[in-house]
């Protein structure tokens, strides 16, 4: 049998472009035979998947799933939204999501996860899907939510399927409430999430850093104006009130009546119900956010929301 070398391994590499593991478990199976394992790459699609993953997945879709007092959201993207409408594409997607929701959200157990016994784990069948739909794929992050009492509610927004789509959101609402009427409330809050983009539940959960860097800016600004410095405090702290009602979810006006803070509206709920009601948290993926694509405007994407 041929020693399988750090040099004979280099070469499988430079040859087929798959990972230095990759190659060097081709080799072994292969009995270090160049030409055998460069087949031997290709049958389990890890040659071609190693050729197109330098190109950017900026598609795809994000996926959502709920059960019993939890849900999960996953991001899988892909090179071309033509794929976001292939069935195989989308169950694998749905699968996914399934598969997070049976854990904590953590990426990489996902990955090394099956969806059904018997299949090869969420990473390999990423491998294989990338050869046979012939994009390069990427599942790119995940979420979980879970409340003790109450509900995790689920909106998809330009849903591709039933759970599928370019936004996607989970709410969880703790609450002793009928989970009837309470699943309804969490579903308009999430189509509200979708739309306004709060970047937090309430002020004192704002990071801090954040906030930091949002009262620099702001002071900065009124100092410009070049009015004394009570003044000056007196500009920021207005538009820091401002910067809350703009990021905080409960003190954004509510997309659905276009009216009411949604603190209001929860409290209106809790007399109809006659138990509290409090947004645990939230969690909001658009697809593709934060990575260098040629369509960054989701806008008008979520503009239909109140119409």
């Amino acid at each position: 049998m041929t020693e399988i070398t750090a040099s004979l391994v280099k070469k499988l590499r430079d040859t087929t472009g798959a990972g230095m593991m990759d190659c060097k478990k081709a080799l072994v199976e292969t009995g270090g035979d160049i030409e055998v394992a460069v087949d031997w790459l290709r049958k389990k699609g890890i040659s071609a998947a190693a050729k197109k993953a330098d190109r950017a997945a900026t598609e795809g879709l994000v996926g959502v799933a709920t059960g019993a007092r939890k849900g999960a959201v996953v991001e899988v993207n892909a090179e071309t939204d033509f794929v976001a409408r292939n069935d195989l594409f989308q169950e694998f997607v749905r699968s996914v999501a399934g598969v997070a929701l049976e854990g904590t959200g953590d990426l990489e157990a996902i990955k090394a996860a099956k969806a059904t016994e018997g299949e090869v784990s969420i990473g390999e069948r990423v491998t294989q899907l990338v050869a046979t739909i012939g994009e390069n794929l990427s599942l790119r992050r995940s979420a979980v939510l879970e409340v003790v009492n109450g509900v995790v509610t689920s909106y998809v927004h330009n849903a591709a399927a039933p759970g599928l789509g370019r936004i996607g959101v989970l709410v969880a609402l703790e609450s002793e409430a009928d989970e009837q009427g309470l699943a309804e409330l969490g579903k308009k809050i999430a189509m509200h999430v979708a739309a306004s983009a709060p970047q937090a539940v309430s002020r004192d959960d704002v990071e801090a850093g954040a906030l930091a860097r949002e009262r620099s800016v702001l002071e900065e600004q009124a100092r410009a104006s070049g009015r004394p410095d009570d003044i000056v405090a007196k500009m920021v702290e207005g538009r820091l009130r401002r910067f809350f009602e703009e990021a905080c979810l409960l003190e954004q006006i509510f997309v659905i009546d276009g009216e009411t803070p949604v603190g209001e509206v929860l409290e209106a709920a809790a007399k109809e119900f006659g138990t509290a009601v409090h947004v645990k948290g939230f969690v909001r993926f658009v697809l593709g956010e934060g990575l260098d694509r040629k369509d960054d405007d989701f806008a008008a994407e979520v503009t239909a929301l109140s119409s």
